[in-house]
């Protein structure tokens, strides 16, 4: 089979015009990157309020694992297959960071023959969102360190300023920096560091903001600091919401690209699912709802992260009630659960299957909490096996869940016309019933067991001498009332990454405790978890080139 960059190359692309005005976008509601890109303007949706919303369904998955789910791959050949049997569907995703791009994890356009083209431009500069809000957390950055060399009017306590610097690269030697060092005309000496940009708090901003008056609102409450007196220092006391936002201007919009089968797909904001709530922007889902009769959307990582804040988070902000949901597996993965190392993939284990079937359950069962339908969309590998579906379509059977297998990564949106018609079934299902896991009058200290508790299976919550003083000061405050935003490996239930399956007999560990007033929400660190990843041995970048007449080569 070709590579994903072949594919992607090879696609058949509509002028990004054309897609748009399928939905009824007309040229002046259209900003053109080119022929296959734009930006949407935030008119549509305004002019479009007094519509109903279409039928939105969520894509999640289990744990992550080496041997790949298919999460995103799913998520497009879904919204291709909707597409096929008749429907009118969008497909919303985050966009991608160029960390993970040029480190590991690869790209974010999907994969095979269910991609978002052009996959290349979406996975490195796109329309240049990311450098924009890289940019505005700069300005602040720089507005606060001017501040302190012009004589701290705001009394900021030197040892209580929170707000660091971001870029969007995986760089571990910026974790920790010296600023201001020479002599003084180079500012106030102090110590700081970077966190990626899909962890800034402006990136969870533009992607719960409204309007770009929210936006504005958003950023101007945004703590940077605290003086000498424990007060929050705000952005908008630096009298910087205003920059800010004229530097996120044209990033709040969203951007329209096609899938390889030129259905719609709105490609917008990217934070993290780990550090941040990893949902694209309310914006951009919003649109989509008012424009398609079905709209398929994701959220990063396995369901114990991104689902959980899909449902807590962006839900609760955006007023936005889910009909399904489809949580992706595969058998390589799930065999991974049960015990089985990556070498040894290929070969049929049944019984690990059955074992590595417990970390699915588990989702299951936590998805079902939030009374959102659910279906199991089973990735199809060639070195499957009978024996091995049957022994996952028996594991859910007890939990009244449909498994379906899906081929959309080599047949396209044929390739998921049985998902489909299923998740159909379940959006004809009734008005959604879709409830939070807990509701916000609940003490944050409790919140966040309940999330350890109900999601994780955890026994308890531990915390950090330092993390329960910032938790007691958030209170203090008068943020109990927000919901919380966990951070924890993606990689297992519990805060050590190593405990794949459905572990138990194990604590959540708390380190820190963040604020983030802006978007709105508690941020909760948990174990190993760095706001600044680094690089593996080998980066991905050290594969990658683009030869003279324009291929490009080892981008996935």
């Amino acid at each position: 089979m070709k590579t994903d960059v072949q594919i992607a190359q090879e696609a058949k692309m509509q002028p990004i015009a054309q897609v748009a005005e399928k939905l009824g976008i007309t040229g002046d509601e259209l900003e053109l990157y080119g022929n296959h890109k734009a930006k949407v303007s935030l008119s549509v949706l305004k002019d479009n309020q007094d519509k109903p919303d279409g039928k939105l369904i969520l894509v999640t998955a289990i744990n992550p694992t080496p041997a790949g789910e298919g999460k995103t791959t799913t998520n497009v050949g879904l919204s291709m297959a909707l597409n096929y049997i008749g429907k009118k569907t969008i497909t919303t995703l985050r966009e991608p960071s160029l960390g993970p791009c040029f480190g590991v994890k690869g790209g974010a356009a999907g994969g095979g023959y269910a991609q978002v083209v052009p996959m290349d431009d979406i996975n490195l500069h796109f329309t240049g969102d990311f450098h924009a809000i890289t940019a505005a957390h700069s300005l602040l950055a720089a507005l606060l360190d001017n501040h302190l060399h012009q004589g701290n009017l705001l009394n900021i306590d030197m040892d209580r300023i929170v707000w660091r610097r971001v870029v969007d690269m995986n760089d571990r030697a910026l974790r920790m920096i010296t600023v201001g060092q020479g002599s003084r005309a180079n500012g106030v000496q102090r110590e700081t560091g970077y966190d990626i940009t899909v962890a800034s708090e402006i990136m969870a901003i533009l992607c719960l903001a409204s309007s770009l008056t929210d936006l504005k609102e958003r950023l101007g409450r945004m703590i940077i600091a605290y003086n000498t007196e424990g007060k929050a220092v705000t952005a908008a006391d630096l009298e910087a919401s205003g920059a800010m936002a004229l530097l996120l201007k044209d990033a709040i919009k969203p951007n329209l690209v096609q899938t390889l089968e030129n259905t719609p797909a709105f490609i917008h904001g990217g934070p993290f699912a780990n550090i941040a709530h990893g949902c694209n922007s309310v914006l951009a889902t919003r649109t989509a709802l008012k424009l398609a009769d079905y709209v398929v959307t994701e959220a990063g990582f396995g369901a114990d992260l991104g689902a959980e804040k899909f449902f807590d988070i962006k839900c609760r902000y955006a007023e936005l009630k889910p009909n399904a949901v489809v949580i992706v597996a595969t058998v390589r993965a799930l065999k991974m659960n049960g015990g089985v190392v990556k070498t040894e993939l290929s070969t049929e284990n049944v019984a690990a299957v059955e074992l590595g079937s417990a970390n699915l359950i588990q989702h299951l069962e936590n998805l079902q909490k939030f009374k959102v339908p659910v279906v199991v969309a089973l990735n199809k590998f060639p070195t499957d096996t009978e024996a091995e579906f049957a022994a996952v379509k028996k594991a859910c059977e007890n939990k009244n869940v449909k498994v379906i297998l899906s081929d959309v990564f080599s047949q396209g949106g044929k390739g998921g016309e049985e998902l489909a018609r299923e998740v159909v079934k379940l959006c004809d299902m009734g008005e959604s019933q879709y409830q939070p896991l807990y509701p916000l009058e609940l003490p944050l200290e409790k919140k966040i067991e309940t999330i350890a508790t109900e999601i994780y299976r955890a026994d308890g919550v531990e915390y950090e001498p330092d993390a329960k003083k910032q938790l007691d000061e958030i209170v203090a405050l008068g943020f109990d009332h927000l919901p919380v935003c966990m951070a924890k490996t993606q990689y297992s239930f519990s805060d050590d990454q190593t405990l794949l399956g459905a572990p138990q007999d194990f604590n959540i560990h708390v380190k820190e405790v963040r604020l983030s007033a802006g978007a709105g929400f508690v941020v909760v660190i948990t174990g190993a978890i760095m706001t600044m990843p680094g690089l593996p041995k080998v980066p991905a970048a050290n594969g990658m080139d683009i030869t003279e007449d324009g291929e490009i080569i080892g981008l996935s």
